[in-house]
């Protein structure tokens, strides 16, 4: 086949897509929604993918998680309903790893897996429901996990006479008090009063769409003011390029404070951002082989709908056909044809589903500036081949009948 041969080819398959533009339009509006899904989603997953692993590597290289089950992956039953961690993990790590520079207790207000429960921060009249509340210490910002822009962060001092202070996220003076200068302000959480001494600010990588309305309590005014918090998060923040080390001795701690015994697994979990970003990355994967697989469907029902307007197509030219072949074609020539007329047919369907799929990207990233979507180079070479693929597939049959028809009963047809 010969380059003047598929350019022929080419052009009467384009002129047949003209003749028949509602036919052809209709025909590969399965292809259109299957690779305009592709690249939409694609590009959604890749922008959500970027944004979230950003945020998990904000926690810093030198940082690591301690929980009582791991983030980012499936909990058990087992899990969810393991002991808590406390502060006294807290101050046994601080005080038996020296390859560990802070430890800071977190302390959730709620108890998970005991169901919803409601949070709700008031300042004359306005009302902030659920809050990020969380206890902590004056580690909590030495160790990097928190930035003033406003005022101050409150003191161990504080923290130890039980002081009622809190710092507060970025968004909340905004969410409660209209743009009033917030410092020194008493609002009210759950019934009890506190002032705020600073404002954070937002964090350099935050979720998409996430406002930041952090309420920061001192470690043991929480313990006071909501005495059934029992959920800690301890983060350890690691002497500089010792994370390994750090790592290994606050396992071992954590094993001796828990009794866990040598021949039991551990009943906590340590991650570091990497890790967080490994297992995000996996969820991520499965969501786009899900997300491939339902758009094949589109691209089946796409490829049985080119397959019978081929058909259809072949019935018609029947008589076209015959005179090819009465004045020299071959079959090999008529299968191309076909074949070609096919392909370009799907082909031009993937583009017009790319061009759809990159507006439903450019539209997310308008609504959501915060998540950097983008039509990664895996969705678009994927749409285009597939949608070739289908063309290919699906036009062999209605090629191959035209292609076996007798030139004497073709000419013959009506």
């Amino acid at each position: 086949m010969t380059l003047v041969e598929l350019g022929s080819a080419v052009g009467l398959a384009l002129n047949t897509v003209r003749e028949h533009k509602m036919r052809s339009f209709l025909t590969v509006l399965g292809v259109i929604i299957g690779t305009g899904t592709i690249i939409g989603v694609g590009s959604i997953i890749a922008g959500l993918d970027g944004a979230i692993t950003n945020v998990l590597r904000s926690f810093g290289t030198n940082t690591a998680v301690v929980f009582k089950f791991p983030f980012l992956s499936a909990v058990t039953d087992e899990e969810v309903h393991r002991k808590s961690l406390n502060y006294e993990d807290a101050v046994a790590i601080a005080e038996r790893c020296p390859s560990v520079l802070h430890v800071s207790p977190y302390l959730f207000p709620n108890v998970f897996g005991a169901g919803p429960q409601i949070n709700i921060a008031r300042y004359k009249g306005q009302e902030l429901y659920q809050p990020d509340i969380g206890g902590t210490e004056e580690s909590y910002v030495a160790g990097g996990s928190a930035e003033m822009s406003e005022g101050r962060f409150f003191t161990d001092a504080e923290n130890q006479h039980h002081m009622p202070v809190v710092s507060v996220g970025a968004d909340v003076p905004r969410a409660l008090m209209n743009g009033e200068d917030p410092i020194g302000k008493w609002i009210d959480v759950n019934g009890h009063k506190f002032e705020i001494i600073g404002v954070m600010k937002r964090p350099a990588a935050s979720f998409p769409g996430q406002n930041d309305i952090r309420l920061l309590l001192p470690y043991f005014t929480m313990k006071k003011m909501f005495p059934a918090a029992k959920e800690n998060m301890l983060i350890v923040v690691a002497q500089p390029g010792m994370l390994p080390a750090a790592i290994d001795e606050t396992r071992a701690v954590m094993r001796i404070q828990r009794h866990v015994p040598p021949n039991k697994p551990d009943d906590f979990s340590i991650s570091t951002s990497e890790q967080m970003v490994q297992q995000f990355h996996s969820v991520t994967a499965m969501v786009a082989l899900v997300m491939v697989v339902l758009s094949s469907i589109g691209l089946l029902v796409g490829g049985i709908g080119v397959m019978n307007i081929m058909l259809v197509s072949v019935t018609e030219r029947t008589r076209e056909i015959g005179i090819r072949k009465a004045i020299g074609a071959r079959r090999a020539d008529i299968v191309l044809q076909f074949l070609t007329e096919a392909v370009v047919l799907t082909g031009l369907g993937g583009l017009i589903g790319m061009t759809f799929g990159w507006m439903i990207s450019l539209l997310c990233r308008l609504v959501f500036p915060s998540l950097p979507t983008a039509v990664p180079l895996w969705a678009a070479v994927l749409g285009v081949v597939v949608s070739v693929a289908i063309g290919l597939f699906f036009g062999i049959w209605p090629a191959n009948k035209a292609a076996r028809l007798d030139p004497v009963v073709a000419l013959r047809y009506e």
